[in-house]
């Protein structure tokens, strides 16, 4: 007989999409998550055939197809699955268990991936894959002569201790401009600006990997098509 394969708790919850990797483990570590009737551990595998229950609620093992969406995420809004006056949850109203792939902060507009899929967002957010993500970005001033190189060569960002990968920018206009990014550090285009004397008027995401904001109007949502999802798939 097959053995059956053993999965980690929190990974096993984040795939059935009822939570984040992070979010099973700030439950486990808080001892809210029982299997089989004893508190589970953290780094504890299952199968899923066994009774798991949060905080007195059994999960139901269902076999749902996962549920991928591109939202244009209006300025306002923001991304977290809390019960945060005007989450993005909330804002979506849907029937499923979805989370955000990543952030925009409250003053950031455009492309969000959610996805029932919690293995695919721990795949898209992991650093060392270097996932391309675009943005068109307004400033309060022009851009001075050397902008372009200094934002793309990598800036040291004080307060985080950090410098910034290489990235490819191109001007736009006298005070826009896009960038690429491929890493995702907090607020971190803000930071790069005002590093360099500058202050974001707007910025708006219009690309993750593959997948382009396109002519999405803002507020609204769709489902990836089968193709884009499969080429994405296929770049994790």
């Amino acid at each position: 007989m097959e053995e059956i394969q053993k999965m980690r708790l929190n990974k096993y919850l984040s795939a059935q999409g009822i939570c984040s990797r992070r979010e099973a483990d700030e439950w486990i570590a808080g001892k809210k998550i029982t299997v089989d009737g004893h508190i589970a551990s953290m780094g504890e595998k299952v199968t899923g055939q066994e009774n798991i229950e949060i905080d007195g609620r059994p999960i139901k093992n269902e076999e749902k197809e996962h549920i991928y969406i591109a939202l244009n995420k209006p300025r306002g809004i923001v991304c977290t699955t809390k019960n945060d006056k005007d989450n993005v949850i909330d804002f979506l109203g849907l029937d499923r268990r979805v989370f955000p792939v990543g952030r925009l902060d409250k003053d950031s507009e455009g492309l969000l991936l959610l996805t029932s899929d919690g293995d695919i967002v721990n795949r898209i957010m992991k650093a060392a894959n270097r996932h391309e993500k675009e943005y068109v970005v307004k400033v309060n001033r022009p851009l001075g002569r050397d902008f372009v190189k200094r934002m793309s060569g990598g800036l040291y960002l004080e307060d985080l201790n950090v410098t910034t990968r290489p990235c490819r920018v191109h001007p736009l206009g006298k005070d826009t401009f896009k960038i690429i990014l491929t890493q995702g550090l907090n607020r971190q285009i803000r930071r790069m600006c005002q590093c360099l004397g500058y202050r974001v008027v707007t910025l708006k995401r219009i690309r993750i990997m593959n997948i382009s904001l396109g002519e999405l109007p803002t507020g609204q949502w769709r489902y990836l098509e089968k193709r884009e999802l499969e080429i994405l798939k296929s770049r994790l």
